[in-house]
C-alpha cells in the first residue's frame, strides 16, 4: 500500500510536536516537505536534515517511502 502525504506528516510530527509541517506529493512514493521548528536553530542545513529523516527512516529503508525532497529551517 503506497505511503500518503499525511503518513508522513504524522511521522514527522511524532519527533517534532510543535513543527509546522507540509508535505506534498500524491504518487505514492515521491514527495517534497518542508519542516520549520524551533530546534533547528544553530543547527546546519545537514544535521537538520538528518533529524527528520531519522523520523522516517523506517518507512525509507522498507522502500515503502522512495523520495523525499526536505526542506527544513528555524522559525524566523
Amino acid at each position: 500500500m503506497p505511503i500518503t502525504a499525511h503518513e508522513i506528516e504524522s511521522l514527522i510530527r511524532e519527533t517534532f510536536p510543535d513543527a509546522q509541517i507540509a508535505v506534498e506529493g500524491n504518487d505514492g512514493a515521491h514527495f517534497a516537505a518542508t519542516v520549520t521548528d524551533e530546534s533547528f536553530r544553530g543547527k546546519n542545513r545537514v544535521q537538520q536534515q538528518r533529524a527528520v529523516m531519522a523520523a522516517i527512516k523506517e518507512k525509507v529503508d522498507s522502500g515503502e517511502l522512495h523520495a523525499l525532497a526536505l526542506t527544513t529551517k528555524a522559525p524566523e
